[in-house]
């Protein structure tokens, strides 16, 4: 009888001989080949989810395997440190931010150890410590320097109550997140990253990640937007003009109004001398301020008095200032083409404006538009004069040329990427290294100040940045002249910790970020991993970061990830109480509330999150089936890329797979040794060894695992060999990247030298791979009757024999001569009686 996988026991021990030996660590100096695979870094916020369970474990399957096959592998941990839930946590629960932050990522370290990941933590980082910031401080002032850094006015969400700057996504319904307080706009200076400057360059630059998903590429490259449009001035009735952009001048005979940003010239003008319209201003600085929050709010106008004249001659236009055009976004003004612009379509009808179709898709082609929507799609011009008939783009090209040939307008070229905003009001970020002076403006600090440290005493008892109302901390002598100055007290989007954390993990010199050598052996990245949540925001931003970094001279590199995979979600079903309350998975139990008895509403399958309590701790699954159960099942039941419904099935059947696996290896180490060869088993050997290392390598994981279980399958019902010994022993490198644990317990039960995870990955015997036999589908009059297994290449006349000496052919035959037998080599055979 074999014995049991004591999977707790050999977890703790293996898990501290490769935490002693530095079994992970990445030499440097190492003549190997390198292969630097990375996973997103966490957020510390306390503890694993299953997600971050998924997603290390294939960066954990590649590195191993990578290993194996004679690389030098980086692949570190650390930690995105910075962001608001800590200040969160401050104020809530009277901690200090730094001391939270520093207990989750204790707490969340010992949890990855646990689930015995192969990682580098020698060069763990966290971007909230002072050594790291100090770096990304120094290289903010190398682009400050490098003109790559500025500061002006722009308009943000301000939350009245908390007195801070909200990002987009902490605006719900036009409320702050935290307060509920109505968010206002508000102008502030604010610091910004030029990115705009390299948006041909990472626009083109997406062409080179061939190992990119195409859906990530597609919406960075819709992210930057590129696009021709028209520049032009509309005549107004006082004598004045207003510019505007516009990428579809092709619709311009379908202009019924033209409309300007609240904080617009015009605007302002009017306000100074018409409260109605001043009011109107402050009401709009209550909306949002991105494209997809006006996209939702209600459209508002106000009627200016003033008109336009169009410039084709098509008539008037009235002028309104209104709630959905921002100063930011071109040149503050649009004109309204409410027939194929749903904004401008809401818009014009709750003012009742004319809606005048200009574009066709071969259905319609009258003026009236009687749609619930605009029409946005494909087609030709009608109702535009000298534009009729023509093609959208065609017709684009001839409004343009008509504007510049008369001088009326220019085309230019026009990006939605925007420069990126860094300024945070915020404690718990890197101080932004900018002194400013009364005599000197805006002055850096010296680099042998860096870093400028956050302060440790300060209070959250009263909204609104701490650093702004600290007694003394932003109260400094001026670089340059000496006299009193002020620090600056935003600190940096954390966005910005997170675009280089990858360059200081190939090199971690204390004097300088990193030292270029030495980080351009490691770079580019070749797998990095993450959720697809981040697939615009941080890979432009770390692929901006490069580009700068490479543009002041500190790095030869342009793009940092060369590989990218986007994992799917953990779903888990969820689970209502009678009264609409969510309910945790251990919270029920046959059916019902274990609390009150009372029957349990299932509900649909959805990804893991906190609010709806369909979240699996991975800690006490750990504890009780076991880590390498735990990696098992995230890899077997479904591909990688696909979403993986969690169950209690699943890791129960996981649990069995590892329990089969130390039987196998349990019985050699006890058995004698097998004799004789078995060379199917053999052929199935080394099919195995090739395809999984295939699967690895393209991240099939999940194939990869139903190739071992076919294995596994197979050794179990062979007969005692030397074939079988040796695919038991091989099955122990095999299945080493997935399930680490039993494999080093094995390999060391069997007697093999060091460990398992340094040794090479199985030798593959090439003639093996050759299918010498092949499965012949046998079809009586078309019908399948059976299958034979014959030698492949087989002569014709030697397959129809063996097809018509099989029985269940014979007595459908009934003894009768076949009219016809019609082969096809090494598929099928079909008698026709």
């Amino acid at each position: 009888m074999a014995s049991r996988f004591n999977a707790l026991k050999a977890d703790t021990h293996w898990q501290q001989v490769w935490d002693e030996s530095q079994t992970f660590a990445a030499r440097d100096d190492s003549p190997k080949p390198r292969s630097y695979v990375l996973e997103m870094f966490p957020y510390p916020s306390g503890k694993i989810h299953m997600g971050h369970v998924r997603n290390y474990t294939m960066g954990d399957v590649l590195a191993r395997f990578r290993r194996m096959t004679g690389h030098e592998v980086l692949h570190p941990m650390g930690w995105d440190a910075f962001g608001m839930p800590a200040e969160n946590a401050a104020m809530e629960k009277k901690v200090h931010p730094g001391e939270w932050t520093r207990q989750n990522i204790a707490a969340m370290k010992a949890q990855l150890k646990r689930l015995g990941f192969a990682l580098d933590w020698s060069r763990e980082l966290a971007t909230c410590d002072p050594s790291y910031y100090g770096h990304e401080q120094s290289l903010f002032l190398d682009f400050y320097r490098a003109g790559l850094v500025y500061r002006k006015e722009s308009a943000v969400n301000w939350d009245p109550v908390d007195m801070t700057v909200l990002a987009n996504e902490q605006v719900i319904d036009g409320r702050g997140w935290r307060s509920g307080a109505l968010v206002e706009k508000r102008k502030l200076s604010q610091w910004f990253l030029r990115i705009t400057r390299f948006a041909d360059e990472l626009l083109a630059g997406l062409g080179s990640l061939e190992h990119w998903p195409d859906k990530v590429r597609l919406m960075q490259e819709n992210w930057i937007g590129k696009s021709q449009g028209l520049q032009f001035r509309f005549a107004l009735s006082d004598g004045e003009s207003v510019e505007v952009f516009t990428t579809r001048p092709d619709t311009i005979f379908g202009a019924s109004f033209v409309a300007v940003a609240a904080d617009h010239p015009i605007a302002q003008a009017l306000a100074s001398r018409d409260p109605a319209a001043a009011a109107f201003i402050e009401r709009c600085k209550q909306g949002g301020t991105t494209a997809a929050e006006l996209e939702t709010q209600e459209k508002l106008g106000y009627d200016t008095g003033l008109t336009a004249a169009h410039p084709l001659g098509a008539g008037e236009l009235p002028v309104y200032i209104a709630n959905f055009v921002l100063m930011e976004y071109g040149t503050g003004a649009v004109f309204g083409v409410p027939a194929h612009d749903q904004r401008d379509f809401e818009f014009a009808s709750k003012y009742a404006l004319p809606i005048r179709r200009v574009v066709a898709d071969g259905e319609r082609s009258d003026a009236a538009f009687d749609g619930t929507e605009a029409y946005t799609g494909p087609g030709h011009l009608v109702n535009s004069h000298f534009l009729d008939g023509l093609a959208v783009e065609e017709a684009k090209r001839i409004v343009i040329e008509r504007a510049e040939r008369e001088g009326w307008g220019q085309g230019s070229t026009v990006y939605r990427l925007r420069d990126w905003g860094v300024s945070r009001q915020r404690y718990w970020g890197t101080p932004i290294p900018i002194i400013h002076c009364s005599a000197c403006g805006e002055v850096p600090v010296p680099r042998e100040q860096l870093p400028v440290a956050l302060p440790e005493d300060v209070s959250f008892d009263v909204p609104g940045n701490p650093l702004e109302r600290h007694p003394s901390w932003k109260h400094v002598h001026c670089p340059q002249c000496g006299g009193a100055a002020l620090r600056d007290t935003d600190t940096l989007d954390t966005f910005a910790d997170s675009s280089w954390y990858f360059i200081r993990f190939a090199s971690q010199p204390e004097d300088r970020p990193f030292d270029r050598a030495q980080a351009e052996r490691w770079l580019p990245v070749g797998q990095y991993i993450g959720g697809v949540e981040h697939a615009i925001l941080h890979l432009l931003y770390a692929r901006f970061w490069t580009r700068a970094l490479r543009h002041v001279g500190l790095i030869d590199l342009a793009e940092p990830f060369t590989g990218l995979f986007t994992q799917g979600m953990v779903t888990h079903e969820t689970y209502k109480a009678a009264d609409g309350r969510w309910l945790a998975p251990e919270e029920i139990g046959g059916g019902v509330e274990l609390a009150t008895g009372a029957p349990v509403m299932v509900g649909r399958v959805e990804k893991m999150s906190k609010s709806k309590k369909n979240t699996v701790d991975p800690a006490p699954i750990v504890d009780q089936y076991g880590a390498d159960a735990v990696r098992w099942f995230m890899l077997s039941d479904s591909p990688p890329e696909r979403d993986l419904e969690w169950s209690e099935n699943g890791i129960e059947g996981a649990w069995r797979f590892v329990q089969r696996l130390w039987r196998l290896f349990d019985a050699l180490g006890e058995g004698e040794a097998g004799k004789g060869a078995d060379a199917a088993l053999d052929r199935k050997l080394h099919q195995t060894i090739a395809g999984v290392a295939a699967d690895v390598e393209a991240l099939s994981f999940n194939k990869a695992v139903a190739k071992l279980y076919e294995l596994v399958n197979a050794i179990e019902k062979a007969a005692p060999s030397a074939s079988r010994d040796a695919a038991v022993r091989t099955l122990v490198q095999l299945v080493a990247p997935m399930v680490p644990h039993i494999a080093e317990e094995a390999w060391a039960l069997l007697g093999g030298q060091g460990l398992v995870a340094d040794a090479p990955w199985p030798k593959v015997e090439a003639a093996l791979l050759v299918e010498d036999e092949v499965i012949v589908a046998i079809q009586v009059n078309g019908k399948l009757r059976d299958t034979l297994t014959l030698p492949k290449g087989l002569a014709r006349e030697d397959v129809e024999a063996a097809a018509l000496a099989n029985d269940k052919v014979a007595r459908l035959l009934e003894g009768r001569a076949p009219r016809k037998v019609i082969v096809v080599p090494d598929r099928l055979v079909n008698v026709v009686a």
